[in-house]
């Protein structure tokens, strides 16, 4: 029984799948630089909290307009930080999801595969 012969180089499927996982991690690359740029702000209590994060998820700032702080309701406080902080990150999650979803078309690629 003969043998294929590759002559030694890549198969052609092969060679095209490389290709497209070179471009596509040039395009992630360039992805996450978009991300580390971007702005994402979420507010809570009506704009009473307001944060705003990079894409990379670090807090870049938290605005409390005085009127909501009230010394007798820290708690109240506390639970708008915390609605406003989890809603940016959400609203980031969502962000990265979407342009991963652009590059991969699809693809429903395991998490943490790229």
């Amino acid at each position: 029984m003969a043998k294929k012969s590759f002559g030694g180089g890549i198969p052609g499927n092969m060679n095209n799948l490389l290709k497209q996982a070179q471009k596509m991690q040039k395009e992630m690359e360039k992805m996450q630089q978009e991300l580390e740029e971007k702005t994402i702000s979420a507010t809570a209590g009506g704009g009473a909290v307001e944060v705003v994060f990079n894409g990379k998820k670090q807090l870049q700032s938290i605005t409390i307009k005085p009127e909501v702080i009230d010394p007798d309701d820290v708690e109240m406080l506390q639970d708008l930080i915390l609605a406003a902080v989890n809603e940016g990150l959400r609203q980031v999650d969502e962000v990265a999801n979407q342009q991963m979803g652009r590059i991969t078309g699809g693809m429903n690629l395991p998490g943490g595969l790229f």
